[in-house]
């Protein structure tokens, strides 16, 4: 797996969308940030454009995607936000210099869309907070995201879950937003998980959906041969009249109760305000006991 350079004080980060409208007052927080890192923010195209929903039309968003993608003064792509889009722009980009002078691509939720279409470049990325919500992020999540572009060796220990299964595992990370791999099934975008850590999370989603999404991966191969599943924030999950009868974990745990790899529950990862960085694509060691779950890069 390659690994983009890391950044250094006076690189240029570049804010753009891919999806979802944003202001320029909604990053403001964000051009902060940069800059007490040392960092110069680059502001793209499609921040302040409006196209329904959309941060501009599918090709102004490619574009201003691509723009920055082959600008080589350009270190690192923070996607301003997430939403829904990006799927719509994927196949418009040309990653043909990308790929041979890589650079860091951070996000998460419909950036989802990016690293998975990456990963399968062999290039890592960075899952972690955007611009739009920087502003409710904990210290340690925004301290994770600068230690992660800098280049410092991180290691995550939280405390354990009780429905966690405990176990010990190795592997490259991957995954994300759950409603948008069970999307990229099928599809160029798709990953392969074999021998792989997959961490999952989602947002707003009804416990029915969660189960057909997951019986949609289970059904793709996505764990057959897992080494291991971590579990974000399942975040405001919904259930019909007529319940469901199961809460997430209970679904995830049903999913999985042939496989033997260890799961995570409760990880700071996805729609939350402490949502740590995690670079997609590295090697890194699972371990779940009682008590703590240790997540660190190899």
């Amino acid at each position: 797996m390659a690994t983009p350079d890391f950044v250094k004080k006076e690189d240029k980060i570049a804010i753009v969308s891919t999806a979802r409208k944003v202001d320029f007052k909604e990053i403001n927080d964000a051009i902060h940030i940069l800059k007490s890192w040392g960092l110069e923010p680059v502001i793209g195209s499609t921040i302040g454009k409006e196209n329904n929903q959309f941060a501009g039309s599918d090709q102004e968003r490619a574009y201003d995607f691509q723009k920055m993608l082959e600008d080589k003064e350009i270190k690192a792509i923070w996607c301003a936000r997430g939403g829904y889009g990006t799927v719509r722009i994927i196949d418009k980009v040309d990653f043909s210099t990308f790929i041979k002078t890589p650079k860091w691509i951070i996000g998460y939720s419909d950036i989802t869309v990016l690293h998975s279409h990456i990963h399968n470049f062999g290039i890592a990325t960075i899952h972690a907070p955007m611009p739009i919500d920087i502003h409710k992020s904990t210290i340690p999540s925004i301290n994770s995201l600068k230690k992660t572009l800098f280049g410092k060796k991180m290691k995550y220990s939280v405390p354990s879950s009780k429905k966690n299964i405990q176990g010990k595992c190795k592997g490259q990370l991957v995954g994300g937003n759950l409603s948008i791999l069970y999307s990229l099934c099928g599809s160029a975008s798709s990953i392969d998980t074999s021998g792989k850590i997959l961490c999952i999370e989602d947002l707003d989603e009804y416990l029915y959906h969660i189960d057909r999404m997951l019986q949609n991966l289970k059904r793709n191969g996505y764990f057959d041969k897992l080494s291991g599943l971590i579990v974000g924030g399942m975040t405001k999950m919904h259930d019909n009249n007529i319940p469901f009868g199961k809460k997430y974990k209970r679904i995830i745990l049903d999913i999985v109760k042939e496989y033997d790899f260890p799961v995570a529950f409760n990880f700071p990862m996805g729609h939350l305000e402490d949502n740590r960085a995690l670079m997609l694509g590295a090697e890194v060691s699972l371990q779940i006991d009682k008590t703590e779950v240790v997540l660190e890069y190899i």
